[in-house]
């Protein structure tokens, strides 16, 4: 369509869409900085969700049969900002309690981008209430909707009874061209597709722009026929500004009940912009003010008016949304009230869930291994100790990405339900298929729906799920992703399948927790470690081979990794002369080193250091006490790259380890060629205390 065809109407619903369009125009030239052009051009698919079909309560944002709204083009910000302010959204504290405050007061919006306003460039779960998701990197907002939409499911299973429906939420998305070119968003809605989530609809906005230009420079597939595909069921709107048509398609949504839905809007983006709409320069830059000037006109809106916030529209926000919320979600508190005398230990589940608190003796199974010279993977410790976990913690539940053989990452007791599938949503093993980044994603928002997911997969595959990992740490989520093979130790694969540099990335990521357990019983206390944490991700790095059990009786009690690094064996009378650190898999041969030194003479400590980050937690006392710093003869030895380890070296430390890729052999064979060793321990101590 033309943008000058007809002038839009004087309608409430028209003014409600224009104050969308003006205050996000106004917003990014104010900030000289964003993205005007899709939010004017979804102004009235968004509104007309809002206004008509979105279960939501802008009083009680965090109420948990809401429906999910997820903005994956996240570059449009300022279209949910804006129809925060409009409903009128409060804004909650880190303990979900209201402030007093709206979630996107009128000033914030005027501080658009700027240093702490709760408009930040792109959409922040953390930050501004009523942001279901964090979003921005095209693609995670599809792949988290998936997990939102999953849970939705599994916790209906769960937790509804007859005549208690509590948990009958949808997931509703607007996505844009650029979602949809991401791998991570068609790994998505193939799993969605598979498991028939009809309570999920993605809108897409087809308005064919990108930041380069028109799409045809480099998409030009039938989006439609990709997704029936998938199997979704597919609705197309030829006009973005066609209500009634918008109005259609989302009851057509809610009406289907087999599969997912993905309507296909076609907009102009910049909409209204006599020069710039339908290009890109609306889509990554401000207009200019005699742009503004001129979409206003077209609009029928005082040209020189800024953030211009009729009350009338937020009179019409609170006769529709907020009513249609408060009412439902007033119904559901009666309805839950009920439920908690009928069912109190469903009801208290769902208390702590909510709150990300554990049940009492959740680790009250957790084995305990006895010493072994042969001992066991670690990944093989770590399917017995979640298996005890998650017996006592029914709302953990996840997979692998077509790994689950080899990750062990299968719960199998009676009581896990079997395989989660669109016969069985209340199973908790997930089939995630060989779509790592989509696991990771869909993760985080079944972590955002109070779920505590894990994933799974080969360590080098972090790679793959790295964009979704680092948005939990993000966002302050505490998915667990569960990482086996963990280096040349994995053998015949070669070094397509050893990770080399994957650890040093890993504890890369800030707010990402990341433990390389050295046998049996770290394991255990690293599973110990992991499940009370409640805002942040969890990388645990396990093995293929076998690892020997250490005997605790002669050696420190495994319960230090909760401190990330520990005193493991020591010189006499605590005062070493060189201290030998080490995680994972080479823990065994820093301990055959100390042995070896201790019989020589020396005074040497072991330092079991599984997690960095926990170690970098505890006060400085504790770590001064573990490393003291008059000890400057160390040595590292872990089956990876150097990298990270300076900082606990010195500059005279001795590193042993890799340097470069591995190589296609047994482990044994490796571990000797690359020299990594007990003799090759024992020379670098001895190097570095100049023997």
């Amino acid at each position: 369509m033309s943008v000058t065809e007809s002038r839009p109407s004087t309608s409430i619903e028209q003014l409600a869409i224009n104050t969308i369009r003006t205050l996000s125009m106004d917003a990014v030239q104010a900030a000289n900085s964003g993205h005007p052009g899709t939010p004017m051009a979804l102004a009235p698919v968004a509104y007309t969700l809002w206004q008509n079909h979105l279960r939501y309560d802008p009083t009680a944002p965090s109420w948990p049969g809401r429906d999910r709204f997820v903005l994956s083009c996240g570059h449009a910000s300022m279209l949910i900002y804006s129809l925060l302010h409009l409903a009128q959204v409060v804004q909650l504290d880190h303990n979900g309690k209201p402030t007093g405050e709206l979630a996107v007061p009128l000033e914030h919006i005027k501080k658009f981008r700027q240093l702490h306003s709760r408009t930040p460039g792109h959409p922040e779960q953390f930050e501004t209430t009523g942001v279901e998701t964090t979003t921005g990197p095209l693609g995670q907002g599809c792949g988290n909707s998936v997990g939102m939409a999953i849970a939705q499911r599994w916790l209906a299973a769960h937790f509804n009874r007859p005549n208690f429906h509590l948990f009958d939420y949808n997931v509703w998305v607007l996505c844009s061209d650029g979602d949809l070119m991401e791998g991570v968003a068609n790994e998505a809605a193939s799993i969605a597709g598979h498991l028939g989530l009809s309570n999920l609809c993605w809108i897409y906005d087809d308005n064919k722009i990108t930041i380069e230009g028109h799409t045809e420079l480099a998409f030009s597939e039938d989006v439609g026929r990709r997704f029936e595909g998938l199997g979704w069921n597919v609705l197309k709107i030829s006009d973005a500004n066609d209500l009634e048509a918008i109005n259609g398609a989302y009851e057509e949504f809610l009406n289907t009940h087999d599969k997912p839905t993905m309507i296909i809007v076609r907009s102009v983006i910049g909409y209204g912009a006599p020069t710039k709409a339908d290009t890109h320069e609306a889509h990554g830059a401000p207009l200019g003010a005699n742009e503004i000037k001129a979409t206003k006109a077209f609009y029928g809106w005082p040209e020189d008016e800024q953030f211009l916030v009729p009350e009338e529209v937020i009179d019409h926000f609170r006769d529709g949304v907020a009513a249609r919320g408060k009412k439902a979600r007033s119904e559901w508190e009666k309805r839950f009230a009920a439920y908690t005398q009928e069912y109190p230990e469903l009801a208290q589940q769902w208390r702590q869930m909510e709150r990300r608190e554990l049940p009492k003796d959740w680790d009250a199974d957790i084995p305990s291994f006895p010493a072994d010279a042969k001992g066991m993977a670690s990944r093989i410790s770590s399917g017995k100790v979640l298996n005890a976990v998650a017996k006592r913690v029914p709302w953990l539940i996840g997979g692998s990405a077509d790994l689950a053989p080899s990750t062990m990452t299968l719960l199998t007791f009676p009581e896990a339900g079997g395989d989660f599938a669109t016969d069985n949503y209340a199973g908790r093993n997930f089939h995630f298929g060989i779509r790592e980044h989509g696991m990771a994603s869909a993760a985080n928002g079944m972590a955002l729906s109070h779920l505590r997911p894990y994933g799974a997969t080969f360590f080098v595959f972090y790679d793959y799920c790295k964009p979704a990992v680092r948005l939990a740490a993000l966002t302050r989520l505490n998915p667990i992703i569960v990482f086996t093979h963990d280096s040349i130790g994995l053998g015949e694969d070669g070094p397509t399948h050893q990770p080399i540099e994957h650890l040093a990335a890993a504890r890369a990521v800030p707010n990402l927790i990341t433990l390389r357990p050295g046998d049996a019983n770290e394991v255990a206390e690293a599973w110990r470690a992991i499940m009370p944490l409640k805002d942040r991700p969890v990388a645990l790095v396990l093995t293929r081979q076998n690892l020997p059990t250490l005997d605790r009786t002669r050696y420190a009690a495994a319960s230090g990794v909760a401190k990330g690094a520990y005193i493991l064996a020591d010189a006499e009378g605590g005062k070493p002369q060189v201290i030998l650190m080490a995680t994972g898999s080479e823990l065994s041969l820093a301990v055959e080193a100390y042995e070896r030194l201790t019989a020589e003479g020396s005074k040497a400590r072991v330092v079991s250091m599984p997690s960095w980050e926990l170690f970098e937690m505890q006060d400085e006392a504790y770590r001064s006490s573990v490393l003291p710093p008059q000890v400057t003869a160390r040595v590292a030895v872990e089956a990876a790259a150097k990298f990270g380890w300076e900082r606990y070296l010195g500059l005279g430390g001795r590193f042993v380890g890799m340097t470069g890729y591995g190589a296609s052999a047994p482990a044994s064979a490796l571990y000797k060629h690359f020299g990594i060793t007990t003799d090759a321990v024992v020379a670098a101590a001895k190097a570095v205390l100049g023997r």
